[in-house]
């Protein structure tokens, strides 16, 4: 093994490190990004129909209020999602030309939705001042669809990587005779695919509430933070069950399709039955595990049901072809902070639901709203541990059992690349401090807006013309009389 981790060391291209942390740090903070751009556009559409529907001023200015967030998002993720387009090809040339007729489509889907989902967001945000009620509803319909098919492209992807199929290989090596649809519709697609979408939805859903949560511990009671909190933590919430039998099936997947994965995954060394859960254990070199706590058989029940299912170890293959026990715990880790924030927030939405179904109304306990204001952060860090484990719990392979990652990264000097990770890294800080500031500065608009049609401040409100209403002159006298008439008006009032 000490041979085998030297030769391995010495054969490592120098630009190998630079150009996964470069990857790794622009993922990271793309995925931050992902749940938005893939939820948002349903849980707006939600607001906007109830809205509509029951004639609610409030829904409507909270549905106009997170399109107006939906769209800077989207533009961020412009931004961010632009650099990791271009890192596949000049980190990676390697797998994108020996492979990328293969797998190539899904990027092209991607690409595809995600400039539908651009012209929508603009078609959206322009018709909340032209276009009648309905007819601006029904034109956005699509976008959540163009959102998801965004997703649909990305994990076809990246489930092609980890079950590669569509294709033979020649006497050179060279993939011929592609199958598209095996391509793209591969084993782990489907698990991943769903378990990937629902999670977004969680996320998107709690993080949203938990902004009005946060308001509600500091006093807000009004209807507007109980609605902007009630619509998008009940869409959270009835997921949250759903996303624990997806995670689980998709966890099997991987221990039918990616045994060392799931290996590292579960730190389970060598192949066995009856083999034991580790809860936050650490995997030595020698294969001994420190910490944590054993549950006896438990992981091989969950793997297939019985005590006696057995277990791939990590030893079923050589050390060359599998993690090593330090990557194997940063997996191993990652998977069990994403299932204990999974089991927590399930319990937070039976309390929500359990409250609901006794009273008709939001839970009055403090503690409920604390644990709701952090649940959209946590998500996010299981999005974070999610693709942890499925990219690090793949190594060495960028293509699972076909290509290594050291022969697909770029031969561009080590030097270059830790250079431009620098320029990179000061990029995305600008560019998420500037995406800060808007956010905040369009919170503090809307609250000096708020407070001003309440009475409490001088008639300053920023939203002078009301949804499908005319234009008015951003004069005091207009401004008074359109925070004045909007509660009685409502989304069907004014001049249409």
């Amino acid at each position: 093994m000490l041979s085998t981790a030297v030769h391995l060391a010495n054969s490592t291209p120098s630009q190998l490190l630079p150009s996964r942390e470069m990857m790794a740090f622009t993922l990271a903070s793309h995925i931050l990004l992902v749940p938005f751009g893939v939820a948002l556009p349903f849980i707006t559409l939600v607001m906007h129909y109830r809205a509509l529907r029951r004639n609610d001023p409030v829904a409507l200015k909270l549905a106009r209020r997170w399109s107006a967030v939906m769209a800077v998002q989207f533009a961020i993720g412009v931004v961010t999602g632009t650099v990791l387009s271009f890192e596949f090809g000049l980190l990676w040339p390697g797998m994108m030309g020996r492979w990328g007729d293969v797998f190539g489509l899904g990027f092209g889907v991607e690409a595809w939705a995600f400039f539908l989902e651009a012209v929508m967001i603009a078609v959206y945000l322009y018709g909340w001042r032209r276009l009648k009620p309905w007819t601006h509803f029904w034109l956005a319909v699509p976008l959540p669809l163009a959102a998801v098919m965004g997703a649909f492209g990305i994990i076809a992807a990246n489930a092609w990587m980890n079950t590669p199929r569509g294709f033979t290989l020649d006497a050179q090596g060279v993939p011929v005779d592609v199958d598209v649809r095996k391509a793209v519709f591969t084993p782990m697609f489907g698990p991943e695919y769903w378990h990937f979408v629902v999670a977004m939805f969680m996320t998107a859903g709690y993080v949203v509430a938990g902004v009005y949560a946060v308001g509600w511990l500091r006093g807000r009671r009004d209807r507007y933070h109980k609605l902007g909190f009630t619509v998008p933590f009940t869409i959270a919430a009835i997921l949250t069950p759903v996303q624990f039998f997806l995670g689980d099936n998709a966890a099997r997947a991987v221990f039918h399709k990616q045994p060392v994965k799931f290996a590292a995954m579960e730190i389970v060394w060598k192949t066995d039955t009856h083999v034991p859960e580790y809860v936050f254990g650490r995997l030595n070199a020698d294969g001994t595990i420190a910490g944590g706590i054993k549950i006896p058989q438990l992981d091989s029940i969950l793997a297939g049901f019985r005590p006696d299912t057995k277990v791939t170890g990590l030893t079923s293959v050589p050390a060359a072809d599998r993690p090593t026990p330090t990557e194997a715990t940063i997996v191993h880790f990652a998977f069990d902070i994403m299932a204990t924030i999974g089991s927590v927030l399930i319990l937070l939405a039976l309390w929500y639901a359990w409250i609901w179904w006794r009273h008709r109304d939001l839970p009055l306990n403090r503690l409920f709203f604390r644990v709701a204001a952090i649940a959209g952060a946590a998500c996010l860090v299981t999005v974070e541990c999610g693709w942890v484990t499925t990219e690090v719990g793949r190594q060495p392979w960028i293509v699972y059992n076909n290509m290594r990652v050291s022969e697909a990264v770029t031969h561009t000097q080590a030097a270059g690349i830790w250079a431009t990770l620098g320029v990179v890294i000061a990029v995305y800080v600008a560019v998420f401090g500037s995406f800060l500031a808007v956010v905040l500065k369009m919170r503090t608009r809307w609250r000096i807006a708020d407070e001003a049609a309440a009475g409490t401040l001088a008639p300053v409100d920023p939203e002078v013309d009301t949804p499908y209403g005319p234009r008015g002159a951003p004069d005091p006298a207009a401004v008074g009389a359109a925070t004045g008439s909007r509660s009685e008006s409502g989304p069907s009032g004014g001049a249409r």
